[in-house]
């Protein structure tokens, strides 16, 4: 009896230790081999893939198999599948009998699930394996159901040549996914992985077609296909030679593989995207079609993405011009998420956050003279000057003078920062680095990060209520690509806002007002045009063309240029890009737009003339809805009480002239450098003279003279001409008495005089020197300035 029970323990032991053995039979992951990256539009269609590490064209494996595919595999391998455990009795018995009446191996009786364990092992075929097989097939079908057995053989049999899985076979011999593919095609690829070798341009043709007829046979006998189905079937063509695979968002795919060795998933090499297959192909043919048009200007290059400003997703990618066989074109950079200089598209931020800090009021007036600060000298584009212009005429012109004074008053450390905070990344240096040219593109970004930035202020707009009127830190993220991943919809937002809902929706208005490309102004006369908000671009070097559009529906980002950076003549954005992205806008439905934020805005009495808070002495005043903050803002600096004698034709003061004979009028007086241009280019009304008897009395006026260039303490550099004399100094200045005469003295020398339009060319010595204007009534202005060495 004891001798009994120790043997039932043995056992009971070797049973236990059998059971545990067969748990842990089988592998924690039973395939390891590389798959190829995939990338499929929001639908489930194929958009892009590449081969696998080790050169096979190997899709990951599917949740689902075809129905068609499940039912010829099951008919043409393993009829008995959906009711054994793994190994069918009948089907080894039939195989044993048929192998030792021929002397020969005929039939292996392998159940699929036996398959799918040999495919994962990868052992030499002989008996002991096949016993083993048989154990582990009965341990997969413990683990996994007949619907997951199924993808797992679909997904890594064999299908000729460097074909593996169902997937990659119906890409690769038919340019169709395996749910479209008809019985004939689907029958034709059953029979492959028992003798993959059979599809090869020129071989087993016949042989081939054979056993997909008789398999096509089965089919019908079986009741799984009607006769007319199976006739039909039957006369399709066998597939030719392996097709190459859909190329379609080919930067959007190493993206997504850069993400992925970023993040060291170890998960699926397969995502579905939140692009739209169709709108991917209209806009890759847009770009083709410009590109081959700016390729004659030596311009190579060219990228856009389409975001849904509602969910952050990209609708389309397009990174480059896909030609990977001309190497000119350099089709590998991805420009959508290449730094590059962004030229003017960052000035409608800086004016949205002026007006978000009570800065300036919409239109306020802003100077745009000769400028230089501290050694830089920005330049308008068209090399001109306005004197004084609206701040939102500024925007929509994208002058860039009055930008850059725009930032120097904001300070470009305080716009850095706010950058960063509206995930700006690329700009990873102080911002001394940058300093005053931020504004002009001096800094690089992404066009990634730049539509990621406009969709974000877009939607800010969308959800007044959700974001309290703010532009919220929490809301601001790069673009999605990711099917399934959505922005956080529900969290706990800050009073502490970014940007104003007002301040985004002025910023808005104005670039609505820029004139389109082709179309000047005709536009707005047709109701069914599309509203966009837009803002171009252009480099230093005429290097890279940007546009920016944006609706309540979408932003279109398009960048043109040369991803080797090379400029060329031309190449500015509202020349290049902006065609491109109005032609995306057309393949687009757009409607509506944004809301005035009347709940974010206050109604203010405003200075006509310059823009500003009306005060006292304001004559015209008109009534605007101003961001909150614009309350803080300074009245009109520009409109003073003057007063006149009893004609009124001139200027005069209590010393000249009875209080009682004056008359008191508000004058619009601007500073002498803004009036100089101003004045040529706006109905404007200088200050009347001072009435000759009141010279004698006067003791001071404000300014009526003013040195334009240079400006105090400016190095001014004088290039060699090709003569090989120095070049000349152009001194600029300007007086409010149109007739007035300037005395010129350089070092207190007397050097000439000049009337009406005073302008001096001169050639100091290398060295520090002083310039000094006098006029007709002894006013004196006097600034120092330096000529740098010259060279040749």
């Amino acid at each position: 009896m004891l001798r009994w029970m120790v043997r039932k323990k043995w056992w009971l032991l070797g049973a236990a230790v059998l059971l545990i053995t067969y748990y842990f039979l089988l592998p924690a992951k039973l395939f390891t081999t590389p798959t190829s990256y995939v990338i499929e539009d929001a639908n489930g269609e194929l958009l892009s893939a590449t081969i696998a590490a080790d050169g096979q064209w190997r899709f990951p494996v599917a949740n689902t198999v075809p129905d068609k595919f499940a039912q010829c595999i099951t008919t043409y391998e393993d009829k008995r599948f959906y009711y054994h455990w793994g190994v069918d009795p009948l089907a080894l018995g039939r195989a044993i009998k048929q192998n030792l009446g021929r002397h020969k191996v005929v039939s292996g009786g392998s159940t699929i699930t036996m398959q799918v364990i040999r495919l994962a092992r990868n052992k030499p075929r002989n008996l002991w394996q096949k016993l083993v097989e048989a154990v582990l097939a009965t341990r997969l079908e413990f683990s996994f159901s007949k619907k997951k057995i199924l993808a797992l053989y679909a997904g890594n049999a064999p299908f000729g040549g460097n074909v593996v899985g169902l997937e990659a076979a119906a890409w690769r011999y038919y340019g169709r996914s395996a749910q479209q593919l008809s019985w004939g095609e689907t029958a034709a690829l059953a029979v492959l992985p028992n003798s993959p070798a059979l599809v090869h341009p020129g071989r087993n043709r016949q042989t081939l077609m054979n056993k997909r007829n008789q398999l096509l046979d089965k089919l019908y006998q079986q009741h799984r296909i009607d006769s007319l189905s199976c006739r039909l079937a039957k006369l399709e063509p066998l597939p030719e030679q392996p097709l190459p695979l859909p190329q379609w968002a080919p930067h959007l795919l190493d993206h997504f593989r850069q993400d992925a060795a970023q993040q060291k998933q170890q998960g699926t090499t397969r995502i579905r995207t939140t692009v739209e297959a169709g709108l991917q192909r209209n806009v890759t043919g847009i770009i083709e079609r410009y590109q081959r048009q700016y390729k004659a200007n030596g311009i190579n290059n060219a990228a856009a993405i389409v975001l849904d400003v509602e969910t952050g997703n990209t609708l389309a990618y397009v990174g480059n011009i896909y030609n990977p066989a001309d190497p000119e074109l350099e089709s590998h950079v991805d420009v959508i998420q290449a730094p590059r200089s962004p030229g003017s598209t960052l000035k409608p931020v800086l004016y949205a956050a002026m007006l978000n800090d009570g800065l300036l009021l919409p239109h306020t007036l802003v100077p745009d003279i000769p400028t230089q600060i501290a050694g830089y000298s920005p330049q308008n584009f068209d090399l001109g000057y306005d004197g004084a212009v609206p701040a939102s005429r500024a925007l929509s012109r994208s002058l860039n003078i009055p930008a850059v004074r725009m930032l120097q008053q904001y300070r470009y450390e305080r716009f850095h920062a706010l950058l960063k905070k509206m995930v700006i990344t690329t700009l990873n240096r102080p911002a001394d680095h940058y300093g005053l040219s931020m504004i002009l593109g001096g800094g690089e970004t992404t066009l990634w990060e730049m539509s990621g930035m406009y969709a974000s202020m877009a939607r800010t707009l969308l959800h007044l209520d959700q974001y309290k009127g703010k532009y919220d830190p929490d809301d601001i993220h790069a673009p999605n690509y990711v099917k399934g991943v959505q922005r956080p919809s529900e969290h706990a937002l800050s009073n502490a806002g970014v940007l104003d809902a007002g301040a985004i929706w002025y910023a808005f208005q104005a670039m609505e007002e820029v004139m389109r490309p082709g179309e000047e102004l005709l536009w707005q006369q047709f109701s069914s045009s599309q509203r966009v908000a837009w803002k171009t671009g252009t480099s230093f070097g005429f290097r890279d063309g940007w546009a920016l559009g944006v609706t309540p529906q979408y932003v279109v980002g398009v960048w043109v240029g040369n991803a080797d950076g090379e400029g060329r003549p031309g190449l500015i954005g509202v020349a290049t890009a902006a065609p491109v992205m109005f032609d995306i806008f057309r393949l687009l439905r757009t409607s509506g737009w944004f809301a005035t934020p009347y709940n974010k805005l206050r109604k203010i009495e405003v200075c006509r003339q310059s823009g500003y808070r009306a005060g006292d002495a304001c004559p015209d005043k008109d009534s605007l809805w101003v961001p909150v903050a614009g309350l803080r803002t300074g009245v009109c600096p520009y409109h003073q009480l003057i007063h006149l004698d009893h004609t009124g034709q001139w200027r005069v003061t209590a010393n000249c002239e009875a209080p009682d004979q004056m008359q008191h009028k508000p004058w619009f007086v601007l500073p002498p450098s803004m009036e100089f241009y101003y004045r040529s280019k706006n109905n404007y009304q200088p200050l009347p003279p001072y009435k000759p008897d009141c010279l004698a009395t006067l003791t001071q006026d404000k300014a009526p003279m003013e040195l334009i260039y240079p400006r105090p303490n400016t190095r001014i550099f004088v290039p060699i001409e090709i003569d090989g004399q120095p070049g000349q100094t152009i001194f600029t200045a300007t007086h409010r008495d149109a007739n007035a005469h300037i005395y010129w003295h350089l070092d207190n020398t007397y050097v000439g005089t000049t009337t009406e339009f005073h302008q001096m060319a001169l050639h100091p010595a290398p060295g520090k020197h002083t310039i000094t204007l006098v006029d007709e009534d002894g006013e004196e202005i006097k600034t120092e300035f330096e000529i740098l060495a010259k060279e040749k």
